[in-house]
């Protein structure tokens, strides 16, 4: 069994991130049906946006993010990938 500390830690964050996207669309996808609608279970959390005005240029910051039962599942599924190759 292969450890995360001696591969390659951007190929391990492009697993997770391909995981958690993939995983994210198809719970959004599935959720539609009833017998998966737990799948499409999930929070959104973030910062409130925060706007700066410079009367030439308005800037706007702010930070969200939304996770379901499927991104996690499909989060854990990637790291599972990862550690097979």
């Amino acid at each position: 069994m292969s450890s995360i500390k001696g591969k390659n830690w951007l190929v391990f964050f492009l697993f997770l991130f391909a995981g958690i996207v993939l995983g994210g669309f198809l719970g959004d996808w599935l959720g539609s049906y009833d017998a998966l609608k737990w799948l499409a279970y999930g929070k959104t959390f973030g910062i409130q946006t925060v706007t700066l005005n410079l009367s030439i240029i308005q800037l706007t910051f702010g930070f969200q993010i939304s996770i379901n039962l499927a991104s996690i599942l499909g989060m854990c599924l990637a790291i599972f990938i990862y550690r097979k190759i």
